[in-house]
């Protein structure tokens, strides 16, 4: 069997186990949502927190919920850090710097999960356990929190009220993103993935600077159960540095297409989530639509640029294989880097910073559309949605008459948020990587010079601004600088686009509902959906290329 028909038949599995668990998790989702019942568990965490889940909250009050629960999240991580040389299970590491602990309590709590460090040599079983895989699975309820809020704004009518955000993100917590990760980790060991709390020991006889000799040393971690919620939570942060392309962590080729298919999982059905509670599933067809679209066609440019290859070293590997995996080949790899980073989850299995030039700038490309296809998991539907409001307004322009979405009109005030939401993350990046270029000493972290140097550097805050987490490599970020700045743009990246968000969900709230006409725009068909791909493409080549032209697309224009 050829390497790229294997690769169509992996992509082929994989968007059949996909549409195999859309419809019944889709709908499990919205009713874990629109319950108004409370578990046992769920009213003794209500108890200890001092929440009352049955108080309705507007958007003003959503927000400072997510925003106090966010900052206790930081402050909490960031001190586990400080003082992890004093903890037991700590595997004799030290503490971690002030820079570096700032730059992972952001990255953890933003659900970016950028590592500047190198996981089996810096963070003990404590810290991995009962901080970051803590922040993995309650960072990603607070973005389920944030889009299921959004939908009620747009569900709702004369009421500001978008529910209760400890509510929100108990359930979450508890129904959706516990369970399937307890039956993820069985399915992990099972498959051969580690899962202990073993010490550090030395491993094996490799090849040395002097020949045969050398030794390793390697620690064991409860590495299945979080390998499951980074990848279901679209986190990304791994337990070692190689990440994904670790054995321990991804022993084979079955459980790299199963990590893919978490990483997809829940962003991809929660479209179904949104059409049921606007009540009307097309709504979450054309949604899912534009994201399958974007997601394909990605893909397929990808094996267009990684099979592809002039020179006798591409012809005899079959592609470009630097950087990859040979256990999970070009296909694979591909699809891997491509779900990666269209959602917010940051794994990777493979080195983008070795991929093609054209194949490197797709990977950043991903992040720049705002990962909404299909996205974090929350984040990726509230910020397709958000694309749908700039489309439906771009119609509205072109027909002369005022916008509808959903029974929702988009006046000024509407138009307003949803263009600051837009902004918010293409200014970060570019101000980021335009003052690291400008100063002498974040430069010198780059490994390489000219077009691929500066693509190590916008890809750092692409990543990092966008909640990713992928790195490029190639660039040494564990210094004081990047540790500081992107920190700032990981925490700014996540929490100001949330302001914008639910104060659109409050607004679309307030609104009576606008009785559908003639003229009425519908947006449950594939005429919309072919517009806003458009949309999300013309907006973003508009915002990135010339950053673009002068990274992968000089790269790759000159190979």
């Amino acid at each position: 069997m050829s390497p790229f028909l294997a690769a169509v038949l992996q992509l082929l599995a994989l968007i059949a186990a996909l549409a195999l668990v859309y419809r019944p998790l889709g709908d499990f989702m919205a009713r874990v949502y629109s319950s108004d019942k409370h578990l046992r568990v769920e009213k003794w965490i209500y108890k200890a927190i001092g929440a009352n889940p049955n108080a309705e909250m507007r958007w003003p009050a959503y927000l400072r919920g997510v925003l106090a629960f966010s900052a206790v999240s930081v402050l909490f991580l960031y001190l586990l850090q400080r003082v992890q040389g004093s903890l037991p299970g700590s595997l004799g590491f030290s503490s971690i710097d002030p820079d570096q602990a700032f730059n992972t309590a952001a990255s953890f709590v933003s659900n970016t999960n950028w590592q500047s460090y190198y996981g089996e040599q810096a963070m003990g079983h404590v810290v991995q356990t009962g901080g970051l895989a803590v922040q993995n699975f309650v960072s990603a309820a607070v973005g389920m929190a944030v889009a299921v809020a959004l939908v009620r704004g747009f569900a709702r009518s004369r009421t500001g009220e978008l529910g209760n955000f400890w509510a929100d993100l108990v359930r979450g917590t508890v129904r959706i993103l516990l369970p399937i990760s307890v039956i993820s980790a069985i399915v992990l060991v099972a498959a051969g993935a580690i899962q202990n709390f073993a010490g550090i020991h030395e491993v094996g006889q490799f090849l040395g600077q002097h020949g045969m000799g050398g030794t390793q040393e390697w620690n064991g971690g409860a590495v299945a159960s979080q390998e499951a919620i980074k990848e279901l939570g679209t986190n990304g942060g791994g337990y070692f540095n190689a990440n994904s392309a670790h054995p321990f962590e991804n022993p084979n080729a079955f459980t790299n297409l199963f990590q893919i298919f978490l990483i997809l999982l829940i962003p991809f059905s929660l479209t179904r989530t949104f059409g049921k509670m606007v009540g009307s599933v097309k709504q979450g067809y054309a949604i899912l639509a534009t994201m399958a679209t974007i997601w394909i066609g990605f893909v397929l440019l990808m094996w267009a640029t990684e099979f592809a290859g002039n020179g006798p070293a591409f012809q005899a590997a079959g592609g470009a294989m630097e950087g990859k995996e040979t256990r999970f080949g070009i296909g694979a790899s591909s699809i891997f880097a491509v779900s990666t980073t269209l959602t917010s989850t940051g794994a990777v299995d493979s080195f983008h910073s070795s991929f093609t030039g054209l194949g490197g700038g797709i990977t950043m490309l991903g992040m720049m559309l705002g990962e909404i296809a299909p996205g974090g998991v929350g984040s990726g539907l509230y910020g397709m949605l958000i694309m749908a409001i700039i489309a439906v307004f771009i119609a509205g322009l072109m027909v002369g008459r005022t916008p509808e979405y959903l029974g929702k009109k988009i006046g000024t005030r509407e138009i307003k948020l949803a263009a600051c939401y837009i902004l918010v993350t293409p200014a970060l990046v570019l101000c980021f990587t335009a003052a690291a270029m400008a100063l002498d000493t974040p430069a010198n972290s780059m490994t390489n010079s000219g077009a691929h140097g500066f693509s190590e550097i916008l890809y750092a805050y692409t990543s990092g601004a966008n909640n990713n987490g992928s790195a490029f490599a190639g660039l040494n970020a564990d210094t004081q600088w990047f540790n500081t700045t992107i920190g700032l743009a990981m925490l700014l990246g996540r929490f100001i686009p949330m302001v914008f968000v639910l104060a659109l969900a409050g607004s679309l709230a307030e609104q009576k509902p606008v009785p559908e006409t003639a003229g009425t725009l519908r947006t449950d068909k594939p005429l919309y959906a072919g517009l806003l791909v458009g949309t999300i493409m013309i907006i973003t080549g508009l915002t990135y290329f010339p950053a673009l032209a002068l990274g992968p697309l000089a790269e790759g224009l000159a190979s």
